[in-house]
């Protein structure tokens, strides 16, 4: 069974950075693109940013020149590293998955974010 494990998340202030982290587990054979997402009380999720499996990376207009996205793949793990946070990026960050060999998308738990002014 695959599994996906957000973390990193967490209480900062505005202007600060975190990292966040998601761990892939199971029978893995390959991953595929990556995409981590956001949902803030009240609203839609939204796409953040993505990673393809051969690197490419997309980002949505808010979070350009603040958010990183990375994959390590010998680690099973794509990163989204967050700068100059705004209270605004508070939400629960989600990523999402595809995996070679296996059909469909995969989401894991999220993981909280929360930036005060």
């Amino acid at each position: 069974q695959v599994q996906l494990v957000e973390s990193g998340g967490g209480l900062v202030q505005a202007g600060g950075s975190l990292r966040l982290s998601c761990a892939a587990s199971g029978s893995i054979f390959s991953i595929g693109a990556v995409d981590w997402h956001r949902q803030a009380p009240g609203k839609q999720r939204e796409l953040v940013a993505a990673i393809t499996s051969g690197g490419s990376t997309n980002y949505a207009d808010s979070v350009k020149g603040r958010f990183a996205i990375s994959r390590d793949n010998a680690k099973n793990t794509v990163y989204l590293q967050m700068n100059s946070l705004k209270p605004e990026d508070t939400a629960v960050y989600y990523c999402n998955a595809v995996f070679g060999g296996l059909t469909g998308n995969y989401w894991g738990r999220g993981t909280q974010v929360t930036v005060s002014s």
